[in-house]
C-alpha cells in the first residue's frame, strides 16, 4: 500500500506549481482596493497552512465583494486541490473552477480555470486506472499467502502489471499532450484575427478584440515608471493612446516583438512642447532571450523600458491572431 500512494502523488506533480503561483495570483495587481485588506488577510492563511481558515475567509469576501468572484473562485479552486492540503477535495476544487467558467465567461483566469479542470479530470482518471491495477497486485500477494503458489511466477506477474501501469501513464501523458496542441491550434483557427488590442495599464492587462468580441486575454508587465503617459526618450513609460501595429520583429532581442506606431501626432506635440525627444521603438514582445524559463513570472514587477511584455508561448499566439494594421488602444 506504501507503493500505491507514493504513485499516486506522482499523478499530483502538476499541482506543484500551486505552490509558487498561488502567492502571485493571491497578490495581483489588478485587485480593488476595498478588497485588498481581506484579500491579504486570506493569503496569509493561506501562506501559513491555515487552508479552512483561508477558504473562510474567501466565502466571505465573495459575499462582501461580488465583483471580485472569479478571483476568488480561483484561488479556492487552487486551495482545494493543493498538495499541502490534507483536507484537499477535488470535487470542490472541479466545482469552483467550473462555476467560474460558467459564471464569468471574459475572466482573465478563464483559461486557466480551463486547464485546471482538465488536469484535474485527467489526475482523477489516473487514480483509478492504478487503483484498478494495484488491486490486482494485491490480490496476487494475498494468493501468495493463502495458496502457497509458485512466488516466483506470482512475482513476475505483479512486475509485468507495475509495467503495463508505467505504460499507460505514458500513453496518457502523450495523449494529453497531444490533445492540448490541438486543442490551441483549434482554437486560433476558431477565433480568426483580431481588428483590435486593448491594453488597460492599471489592469496589467492585455484584451484581443474581433468585431467588439473578446478572443483572449494577457496578464502584462509594463515600463519600469508605469504611470502616465510617455512624454520623452528614456522615461521607461509605456504610452496612452491609440496606435496601429505596423512592422514585427521576428528576430527580436526578446524572442519576438510586434512594433507600435507610438509616437502618434499628440505624443509629437507634447514632446515639442517639453523640448524633448518622443523616443519610439515601443513593441509588444516576448522575454528577453535566454530567460524564457521564468514564464508568468515575469509578471510579478514592471520591468521593461516602456514596452507590453507577455510570455513566448503567449506573444507567438498573438503574432499569429494579430495583422499589421491593426489597431493598439492603450489606456491609463
Amino acid at each position: 500500500m506504501g507503493k500505491k500512494r507514493s504513485r499516486k502523488g506522482e499523478y499530483i506533480h502538476f499541482f506543484l506549481f500551486c505552490i509558487i503561483i498561488a502567492p502571485i495570483l493571491i497578490s495581483g495587481c489588478s485587485q480593488r482596493y476595498q478588497a485588498r485588506l481581506p484579500f491579504k488577510e486570506a493569503n496569509e492563511f493561506f501562506t501559513r497552512g491555515s487552508y479552512e481558515a483561508s477558504l473562510t475567509r474567501y466565502e466571505r469576501i465573495i459575499r462582501d465583494y461580488p465583483g471580485e468572484g472569479d478571483r476568488v473562485l480561483f484561488e479556492m479552486g487552487i486551495i482545494y486541490a493543493h498538495p499541502g492540503n490534507s483536507q484537499k477535495d477535488y470535487r470542490k476544487s472541479l466545482e469552483c473552477f467550473q462555476r467560474l467558467i460558467s459564471d464569468y465567461p471574459g475572466s482573465v483566469y478563464r483559461q486557466d480555470s480551463e486547464a485546471m479542470v482538465f488536469n484535474i479530470n485527467n489526475v482523477i482518471f489516473k487514480d483509478r486506472v492504478i487503483t484498478e491495477q494495484q488491486t490486482h497486485i494485491e490480490s496476487l500477494q494475498q494468493e501468495i499467502k493463502s495458496k502457497g503458489v509458485d512466488i516466483s511466477s506470482l512475482q513476475a506477474n505483479i512486475e509485468a502489471l507495475e509495467k503495463e501501469v508505467n505504460s499507460k501513464e505514458d500513453v496518457i501523458n502523450s495523449k494529453q499532450d497531444e490533445i492540448i496542441k490541438l486543442q490551441k491550434e483549434i482554437s486560433l483557427i476558431r477565433l480568426g484575427p483580431a481588428d483590435k488590442i486593448l491594453i488597460e495599464k492599471q489592469e496589467r492587462r492585455l484584451t484581443l478584440l474581433s468585431k467588439g468580441n473578446v478572443i483572449k486575454t494577457y496578464r502584462i508587465a509594463l515600463g519600469g515608471n508605469p504611470y502616465g503617459p510617455k512624454e520623452r526618450q528614456g522615461d521607461n513609460k509605456t504610452p496612452e493612446g491609440t496606435y496601429i501595429i505596423d512592422s514585427r520583429n521576428k528576430d527580436s532581442s526578446y524572442h519576438l516583438s510586434l512594433h507600435i506606431s507610438y509616437p502618434n501626432d499628440e505624443d509629437k506635440r507634447r514632446a515639442k512642447s517639453l523640448g524633448v525627444s518622443p523616443g519610439g521603438d515601443i513593441m509588444i514582445h516576448g522575454i528577453m532571450n535566454g530567460f524564457s524559463w521564468i514564464g508568468e513570472f515575469h509578471t510579478a514587477s514592471d520591468w521593461t523600458k516602456g514596452c507590453i511584455a507577455v510570455t513566448d508561448e503567449e506573444i507567438e499566439e498573438i503574432d499569429k491572431l494579430v495583422p499589421d494594421g491593426t489597431i493598439v488602444e492603450i489606456r491609463p
